[in-house]
């Protein structure tokens, strides 16, 4: 496939954060995608509408209408993580995707979405969150279907219950994390080359010993969860007052811009939106 226009809209994994670009802050997995395919369209204009910490409501208000005014003609969306993790109402998200992805299929575009990963796997106290992660992701499955989109199956990918695949956050992905999102988007659209292994799991480590997981899991909660907590009761979020990245479409390398495969890798310490 050779697509023109391409738009992202989302949250803080789309954003791109825990993935360092000495440009934009952060790369992340829509970045790279956009990169894939420029390989095999020089002249693709992209444009990244994600913020970090925004829900689907939010999504639907602010990033949508930006969205469909550039009539792209690949669209990448999948939203919803934040509303798990907060305290949304899962009907009312589903509504707000409803709305969302019908107004997206309604331009004719191919629009990519996604199950989210198994946090149960990742960060402490995540099985709090299994019912509405699932229920999250079957609401993706049937989008899909109904709207013909095409589905990256993160839920499915070994890779992504293996802590090297995230930040020290384990909210968001480290660079091989948002390198595999996007090798798994490009596999999904077909993009020649693409390879069905996205997903595999990485090499195993030494299993740490009870007491070193408990350790790192409490140096987890303090530093990470407890500031998230914070924020969330005083109604803030990291993306409050924050512009998108890349808010027009533009080349995806503009002339004099250093190769992305050479920015910093390093995973980040950020804290979850």
């Amino acid at each position: 496939m050779q697509f023109s226009r391409f738009v992202a809209l989302g949250d803080s994994q789309t954003e791109g954060m825990c993935d360092p670009d000495p440009r934009y802050e952060f790369r992340g997995w829509a970045d790279r995608l956009a990169e894939q395919l420029a390989q095999h369209n020089p002249d693709l204009q992209y444009a990244n509408l994600a913020v970090r910490g925004k829900n689907t409501r939010q999504a639907r208000e602010e990033q949508l209408p930006a969205a469909l005014a550039m009539a792209p003609d690949l669209i990448t969306a999948p939203l919803g993580m934040n509303d798990v993790i907060g305290r949304s109402d899962m009907d009312q998200v589903h509504g707000d995707l409803d709305d969302v992805y019908s107004q997206l299929a309604g331009t004719g575009a191919t629009v990519v979405i996604s199950t989210f990963p198994d946090v149960v796997r990742t960060i402490p106290l995540g099985r709090r969150l299994e019912s509405k992660l699932l229920a999250l992701n079957e609401m993706m499955r049937d989008f899909a279907d109904r709207y013909g989109f095409v589905l990256v199956d993160l839920y499915s990918a070994p890779v992504l219950t293996d802590l090297r695949a995230w930040a020290p956050d384990r909210l968001h992905a480290s660079p091989l994390g948002h390198a595999r999102f996007a090798d798994g988007a490009a596999y999904a659209l077909g993009l020649p080359g693409a390879s069905a292994d996205w997903g595999k799991p990485l090499p195993p480590q030494p299993d740490r010993s009870r007491l070193l997981r408990h350790t790192a899991d409490t140096r987890w909660a303090v530093q990470f969860l407890t500031p998230w907590m914070i924020r969330k009761m005083r109604g803030r979020s990291l993306g409050d007052g924050r512009p998108p990245k890349r808010p027009e479409l533009t080349p995806v390398r503009e002339s004099g811009q250093a190769d992305p495969g050479q920015a910093r890798t390093g995973s980040g310490s950020s804290s979850p939106a």
